[in-house]
């Protein structure tokens, strides 16, 4: 099985790393394409790809097809994949907003993976969800899921909706975390901390909930019930942020994520 990822930013990049690692590949059976001279450069110095710049010299040979390119580059990619690509190859999109009818329509190709993955990939600890066009086989799904999975966890999901969905939860969620991370890193500091302490005290935090989170089936309300008493310095930080109506705010960004995605989509 030969794979070729079409961009070489962080998340192609993260992506090849990963694939590179699974049982079902060889660090040669992977390709990168990208456009950029300095990008090939430094990939033919560092890497184990093979590396190309044209797409008449690795398109025609691929059988899964990664695109990891921005949606606003995809027409321009799509023009010169289309005269060149065959009718078995499946391609396995990264891209946010752009829809599976649209990549079949502008490829000429019914099998089509339609992703949504995340930042934490990069190390490992990424989610992506996926969701395909109805030619793509479950054999073929599957191994698509483990090539997934090199990075993290996947979940298949019913439609491309849920994509756009998890786009607002799962693709865009890790910014809110540090968001939050933020605030709370410049709160240590006007309390006193140094950087380099406020950074430990809130990253320590944040792993350890999660850790705590994923040990036990508790919900996060049963959760900070345990750590927030009557009238403590817990509840008074809640009780703030209740006041500040914080949680339909945190709902209301996660919406507004969903509804860009879907308009990005409208014209792809």
């Amino acid at each position: 099985m030969k794979l070729l990822v079409i961009g070489a930013g962080n998340m192609g990049l993260t992506y090849a790393e990963a694939m590179s690692k699974s049982k079902l590949l060889k660090k040669r059976n992977i390709m990168i394409l990208d456009s950029s001279d300095e990008k090939i450069e430094s990939l033919n110095k560092i890497s184990h790809f093979d590396v190309f710049k044209d797409p008449k010299d690795c398109v025609p040979q691929a059988d899964l097809i990664f695109l990891a390119v921005k949606p606003y580059h995809a027409d321009d990619l799509f023009s010169k994949m289309a005269p060149i690509v065959t009718k078995g190859q499946i391609v396995i999109s990264l891209m946010a907003g752009v829809t599976i009818s649209h990549i079949q329509n502008a490829l000429d190709l019914v099998k089509v993976v339609r992703t949504m993955p995340n930042l934490p990939a990069k190390v490992g600890k990424g989610l992506t969800s996926y969701t395909a066009s109805e030619e793509v086989s479950r054999i073929e799904l599957l191994t698509i899921e483990n090539l997934l999975n090199t990075t993290g966890k996947s979940i298949q999901v019913k439609n491309e909706n849920f994509i756009d969905a998890s786009t607002g939860i799962s693709g865009s969620g890790p910014a809110y975390v540090f968001y939050f991370m933020q605030s709370m890193m410049e709160a240590a500091l006007q309390m006193g901390f140094s950087e380099n302490v406020s950074k430990v005290l809130v990253s320590q935090t944040f792993t350890g909930a999660v850790d705590l989170f994923n040990q036990d089936n508790i919900s996060p309300n049963k959760w900070m019930e345990l750590v927030a008493s009557k009238g403590g310095t817990t509840r008074a930080a809640l009780d703030s942020m209740d006041d500040n109506n914080v949680n339909e705010l945190i709902k209301e960004a996660a919406f507004a994520a969903f509804n860009r995605a879907i308009e990005l989509g409208k014209d792809k």
